[in-house]
């Protein structure tokens, strides 16, 4: 289907948004329309019509019906055009991609070309990305590189989560629901004024679930895995003394137990992509042992904390703002990773030649980071913003294994930046920006203990190699110029060009295994993208779209798995992509509001000379090998990009009395072809994946009550999400379908 095509079919089936305060009965919803969508994207508060960048936004019952049966940070997969995620480690180290562009790198020290920002501040390492999602009152998903205010590591884009902000009104709620193998949630907040100048907010969240899942391998193991236990809580106090200073102090914090993910072996057969007879939900086969506790059954735990300090000080024309915030996180995660008992012919599910178990402790992971910026604060056509980043973060990894023992590296990583920003309003329909950042990035790595307590070592087959430590520094210009031209009061045009970099990575990994650590340089990219934001029919409808086109040079991409399981670090010569989004709202009636989106990603490996090793477990390569049986890449798509994305929710309200309706909502996402790792194989790429949702309910507007029945993945389906191709074609799929209540208490 041809470009065009698409667009034209993503546009028919246009309609979504945020539905009107239903609790404002004085105007029906179809006489105020949508509602204006702020954003600060561009590090102020502006209307997303206004904004010359690809954006879109969740929250309110969108975002929150996601998460009603417990899911964890993935479940925003698919639900906005162009975002994927997945991950190999359980409810941390999510990987997020945007237009295609990711890193499936699965090391806890992995870079990531999509940020995650948290109440203004970046969460670099793939476990601080995890962070529990609870009180929040906005998701925005930013496409395209953000180099200029957001700095290195968003060639991709960024995901911005803001949570609820203290103010001076009394407002509470608490959320509980039951549902499916025990799972249990349970969501409060309360905030409000604390006396003179002082306001505070505190919330908290509790996700639970049972283990569902048995071990087949130890008659008593029944029900052994599959469950968590989440607690994430967050305090916030805001103190304004006068009208020109806002001083806002926020900690949080995490504890987490439960399970890893759940790897399946030989869950396809040769030649298909099918899930076979070897897949069994609620089984598996785990012979893993690292900690002398019998079947290790994939452990995970992690903790977590932080502080942030945010100051905003009005002098008259300019605002200061300062940021500074420490995070730290400690844990681990344990996995079967051959997915099964693996000892050759009497292995199960099927043949596995040989058993693997890792595990992988993050140690001392601490951050700091502090951002000072200055901003114009007037009415003038010219506004600017300028200032100074710097970051520090150091954390140790130690990988496990049951032959080679354990391997502790170090990683340090210090960045500064400084970078300005202005815009300038031609006039009454045109605004151009133009924005400039330079930033000096350096990492290291050393090697600690190396083959500790190692059966390779005892046997003579590893020994202990002095590694020296590694060191790369580098520093890089970013830039972008961007344009918005407004038709009319309800309809804008939007160019943009972009510059970003990812900085150079150092993956230590291999080391574990008896390998060398490997070294990526700094990646670039140039985008350009441009886009139309409109509202029609009395801003019934409103339809925001964009088509891009970017090339990324020296791409970082990471050699997974092949007979070693290895993860080494490579560049290839360019990588590109073009394609378009489409985000929808239409308020169809009184009743009735739909929300639609698509997305099309034609992203292409560009290195007629880059080889990887294939399938060490077997599996029926497409691509054309050379001598030595590694695949020619050139050609191929990104590594689990989505080539489209497809999300659709619709709500149908029917009042009852004054101060109350029944509502019934449901939401549908459909991922389209994605090829899993560098190579393409028959059995590792998916095509038409989909998962919907459904909720039945009663609202009291009056009393600040809702209750309602609500279905996940409503059915069953069973997506492949991941694999493990090393030694047998193991799988990793996505979340059960669960079924439950949910109850709702808010006071004002």
């Amino acid at each position: 289907m041809t470009l065009f095509k698409q667009s034209m079919l993503a546009l028919s089936i246009a309609g979504v948004l945020t539905h009107a305060s239903a609790q404002e009965s004085d105007n029906t919803e179809a006489e105020k329309g949508l509602e204006t969508i702020t954003v600060t994207a561009q590090k102020r508060t502006q209307s997303i019509q206004d904004v010359p960048i690809s954006i879109a936004t969740l929250n309110g019952e969108k975002f929150e019906n996601l998460f009603s049966g417990g899911d964890d940070i993935l479940a925003l997969a698919v639900r906005v055009p162009g975002l994927y995620a997945e991950s190999s480690n359980g409810r941390v180290a999510p990987r997020f991609y945007i237009r295609g562009l990711g890193n499936t790198d699965f090391d806890l020290a992995a870079s990531q070309p999509v940020s995650v920002v948290m109440d203004d501040v970046v969460m670099e390492n793939v476990v601080l990305k995890s962070f529990p999602l609870f009180d929040i009152q906005q998701v925005e998903v930013i496409r395209g590189p953000q180099g200029t205010l957001f700095g290195r590591n968003t060639t991709a884009g960024m995901v911005k989560f803001d949570s609820v902000k203290p103010s001076e009104d009394f407002d509470a709620y608490v959320k509980t629901s039951i549902a499916s193998y025990g799972t249990f949630n349970l969501e409060a907040a309360v905030g409000g004024s604390l006396g003179d100048d002082l306001a505070g907010r505190f919330s908290v969240l509790s996700q639970n679930r049972d283990d569902y899942i048995d071990n087949a391998m130890d008659d008593k193991s029944s029900d052994v895995i599959g469950g968590f236990d989440e607690l994430a809580w967050r305090g916030q106090l805001l103190y304004t003394p006068n009208d020109d200073l806002d001083i806002l102090f926020q900690v949080q914090g995490r504890d987490l137990e439960g399970t890893a993910s759940i790897f399946r072996a030989n869950v396809f057969d040769l030649g298909s992509n099918n899930l076979n007879q070897n897949y069994d939900r609620e089984t598996v086969y785990y012979d893993g042992n690292l900690n002398g506790n019998g079947f290790d059954n994939n452990p995970q735990k992690y903790e977590g904390f932080g502080s942030t300090l945010k100051i905003d000080y009005d002098f008259g024309d300019v605002t200061l703002t300062s940021i500074t915030s420490y995070q730290e996180a400690d844990g681990f995660s344990l996995g079967d990773v051959d997915g099964g008992f693996g000892n050759g012919d009497t292995s199960q599910p099927g043949f596995i030649p040989f058993s693997a178990v890792t595990q992988d402790d993050l140690q001392d992971l601490e951050q700091v980071t502090q951002e000072i910026r200055f901003a114009s604060d007037t009415n003038d056509a010219l506004s600017w913003q300028a200032g100074a980043f710097y970051f520090d973060s150091s954390f140790g990894v130690t990988s496990r294994d049951g032959f080679f023992g354990d391997t502790t590296v170090f990683h340090e990583n210090t960045t500064w930046a400084v970078f300005g920003q202005t815009s300038y309003q031609v006039n009454d329909k045109l605004s151009i920006t133009g924005g400039v950042r330079y930033t000096h990035d350096e990492k290291s790595l050393e090697v600690g203990a190396q083959n500790v307590n190692s059966f390779a070592l005892s046997i003579g087959a590893a020994t202990i190699d002095d590694y020296a430590p590694v060191n790369v520094d580098d520093g890089q210009t970013s830039f972008e110029l961007s344009a918005n031209y407004k038709l009319d009061d309800d309809v804008s045009l939007f160019a943009r060009y972009a510059n970003g970099f990812r900085a150079q990575s150092i993956q230590g990994r291999d080391i574990a295994f008896e390998g060398q650590p490997s070294v990526a340089d700094a990646e670039t990219i140039n985008s350009i993208e441009g886009g139309i934001k409109a509202d029609f029919m009395n801003d019934k409808l409103r339809i925001n779209a964009a088509v891009f086109y970017y090339e990324v040079d020296d791409l970082q991409i990471s050699a997974i798995g092949g007979s070693s399981n290895g993860n080494a670090l490579l560049n290839a010569d360019k990588g590109k992509a073009a394609g378009f989004e489409i985000d929808a709202q239409y308020l169809a009636s009184e009743n009735l509001l739909l929300t639609a989106g698509y997305s099309y990603n034609d992203t292409e490996l560009d290195d007629a000379d880059l080889l990887v090793s294939p399938c060490g477990g077997g599996c029926t390569v497409t691509d054309p090998t050379n001598s030595d049986g590694q695949a020619f890449v050139d050609g191929n798509p990104f590594p689990q990009a989505p080539e489209t994305t497809f999300s659709f929710t619709a709500r149908y309200a029917v009042p009852v009395g004054d101060d109350g309706e029944l509502f019934a909502y449901t939401d549908w996402s459909v991922q389209g072809r994605t090829n899993m790792f560098l190579y393409e194989s028959v059995e590792y790429k998916t095509n038409k994946q989909f998962e919907g949702g459904l909720r039945l309910g009663y609202e009291n507007f009056a009393d600040g009550y809702s209750i309602a029945l609500f279905g996940r993945n409503i059915t069953d389906e069973d997506n492949v999400k991941g694999a493990i191709d090393f030694n047998n074609l193991t799988g990793i799929v996505n979340e059960p379908r669960i079924i439950g209540i949910e109850a709702k208490m808010s006071f004002y």
